[in-house]
């Protein structure tokens, strides 16, 4: 495990700052700073109220809460910010469910995960290598 500096600002006083549930887990937990209700197959974007200064290098990868997104079919929409970014962070779910969503300030709502940017060469060819596989798709290696 990897520990890096990331630095927040606030943009409100009473914004909750994000934070690991249990030590050594991967996400850091983002919490409302509104009550909203989400209708089923409706979007609404969080103000989260902070910004963040993660290190040249990196980036911070929005995700589900498990709980969440299985026991009542929200769903993040989106979720890449760049280390260049400084403005609010906000986050877009979608009720995926039938039923309305409701959200309390404070109540989680999705969470960050900080990756290394690994950059890609691209090289373009005539041919790719054999697999066995090959351009099976779906369901291709069984059942």
């Amino acid at each position: 495990m990897k520990n890096i500096s990331i630095k927040i600002k606030k943009l409100y006083d009473d914004v909750i700052t994000p934070s690991y549930a249990l030590d050594g887990d991967a996400g850091l937990d983002i919490f409302s700073h509104e009550d909203v209700v989400i209708e089923p197959m409706e979007r609404h974007i969080f103000y989260t109220g902070f910004a963040l200064e993660i290190p040249k290098g990196y980036c911070a990868l929005v995700w589900d809460k498990g709980g969440i997104s299985m026991k009542r079919g929200l769903k993040v929409m989106g979720g890449v910010f760049e280390y260049t970014y400084r403005g609010e962070y906000t986050i877009c779910l979608l009720n995926t469910g039938n039923e309305s969503q409701e959200f309390k300030k404070g109540d989680k709502i999705a969470q960050i995960l900080i990756q290394p940017i690994i950059t890609a060469n691209i090289i373009e060819v005539e041919n790719l290598s054999e697999t066995k596989r090959g351009a099976g798709k779906w369901g291709s290696t069984g059942k």
